[in-house]
């Protein structure tokens, strides 16, 4: 397979240099176009002469004349070849193209005899000559590890993954739009950072030569976000890149974009019907209705269906550890243990209390629940940036979003009282004092508003609102091991 690769790039390259011993450009640079693909198409009208450009993705010979498709991001327009139209230069040039080629053309509009809006070619012009076979000979690329590594060979052959990264853009699009609309503000902070603050996760460390000083690649924004809400900044947003030092799964990666949102005077359950109200939005807009079909993990079985209906159940933390075990905070810590393995729930030795109610949480509450549920009320020491409820000072005023078997959203009463944020910070930080960010605690003394704020993991929504089944499938270019 090596070999015949190799054979048919040197047969391209001696193309390549063909075309530069006939004096044409085979990489050439600016070329005027009047219209898209999509555009010729959607305004084909007979007899119009257009301007447009594209790859080549088919190649029908009949001799004298010949029928091309050329293809872009959003469409696919046959053109019709022929050597008395594009006259001895152009039809040397053509002689030599290949699928793969990008090829710049003007001609007349016209229709085939089989109904075709098509493009008569008066003439063309080389823009760039593959010197590699494209996948598969368009007809899809199928391999998943290529797909990754290579997502431009993904892209070109795969109208699904186009199609997703499409959706991803509208609903990145969507999200700026629904919020400034709503008075909120974008704003950007440090990505580079004296403290990784705002979750509790392993950063990627760096180091500044100039200042001698060590820096993390940002965790979360979130306590810079809220440093502008005590200067004032009552409603901020920032689409952000994090970077986590962790592992690699179907739903995790090590960078991923999150929206972050802040409102001053606000609380959870405002920031919870504002991510309800957005979701819901942002599902219409794609799909036009709020029944959502994922394919099944099983083949020949239907697909899964979630349903964003509202209004979207709410459920306290502890009452669905109930429905679970009724008996489970009444428990010792020992019996919770031997619960937890008749639950096939797994836990390690040093396990506090709440870690080990955390993982019955994700293993039988979160990965089971498919329709929308905001989980409220979680214990404070899972969430020490939220404020603490009033009625009960074990719990904190959150919610946690779960869809599709995994979290989407959390959204806090956020803690504003400086005294309490240091003890909550401290307790977290144990003996690594060095890990509080004492700046954001000077700020929070100077007087920070209360305020609701929300996080939601934009990779995630991407893969519930397309029905992608794996994060590496709504990134780009996701991170991979290099090959050896």
């Amino acid at each position: 397979m090596e070999n015949e690769e190799n054979t048919l790039i040197a047969v391209r390259r001696e193309k390549r240099d063909q075309l530069l011993a006939q004096g044409a450009q085979p990489y050439g640079g600016r070329f005027e176009v009047t219209d898209t693909l999509a555009g010729v198409r959607a305004g084909f009208l007979e007899g119009t002469t257009v301007r447009t450009a594209g790859r080549i993705t088919a190649h029908r010979d009949m001799g004298k004349s010949h029928f091309l498709d050329l293809s872009d991001l959003n469409a696919r327009m046959q053109i019709f070849v022929h050597q008395k139209e594009v006259g001895e230069q152009g039809w040397a040039a053509f002689q030599l193209l290949d699928l793969g080629d990008i090829l710049g053309v003007e001609g007349e509009c016209f229709t085939t005899k089989t109904g075709e809006p098509t493009l008569r070619v008066k003439s063309l012009q080389v823009l760039s000559k593959s010197l590699r076979p494209p996948p598969a000979k368009w007809h899809g690329l199928g391999d998943v590890e290529t797909r990754y590594r290579q997502r431009y060979l993904d892209l070109s052959a795969n109208p699904e993954s186009r199609a997703v990264f499409l959706q991803r853009i509208r609903i990145v699009r969507g999200i700026r739009r629904y919020l400034e609309d709503r008075g909120f503000l974008e704003v950007e902070t440090p990505m580079m950072q004296a403290v990784a603050g705002g979750a509790a996760a392993r950063p990627f460390q760096t180091r500044h030569n100039a200042l001698g000083i060590d820096l993390f690649l940002r965790i979360a924004p979130e306590l810079y976000l809220k440093r502008l809400l005590v200067g004032g900044f009552d409603r901020v947003f920032e689409l952000n890149r994090n970077f986590r030092n962790e592992g690699i799964s179907r739903r995790h990666n090590p960078e991923f974009t999150m929206l972050e949102v802040y409102w001053a005077y606000a609380d959870f359950e405002a920031m919870a019907d504002l991510v309800e109200d957005m979701i819901c939005g942002l599902a219409m807009d794609l799909h036009g209705k709020l029944r959502l079909e994922h394919p099944s993990s099983v083949e020949g079985a239907p697909p899964r269906v979630i349903d964003l209906s509202r209004p979207w159940r709410r459920a306290r933390y502890h009452d669905l550890i109930r429905g679970v075990d009724a008996g489970w905070f009444e428990c010792s810590i020992d019996d919770k243990r031997a619960r937890c393995a008749e639950l096939g729930v797994e836990i390690s030795p040093g396990m506090e209390d709440f870690e080990i109610t955390q993982q019955v949480f994700e293993k039988c509450i979160e990965e089971k629940t498919m329709d929308p549920l905001f989980v409220t009320h979680l214990p404070k020491e899972l969430v020490p940036l939220a404020k603490q409820n009033a009625d009960d000072p074990d719990l904190v005023d959150v919610y946690e979003l779960i869809i599709n078997g995994q979290e989407i959203s959390p959204g806090y009463s956020e803690l504003n009282d400086p005294v309490v944020q240091r003890e909550r910070l401290e307790h977290q930080a144990g003996e690594e004092t060095q890990k509080i960010d004492e700046d954001f605690l000077t700020a929070l003394e100077h007087g920070m508003p209360p305020a609701g704020g929300i996080g939601v993991g934009i990779d995630r929504l991407v893969m519930l609102l397309t029905g992608a089944e794996s994060i590496r499938d709504v990134i780009l270019f996701p991170l991979l091991k290099p090959r050896v």
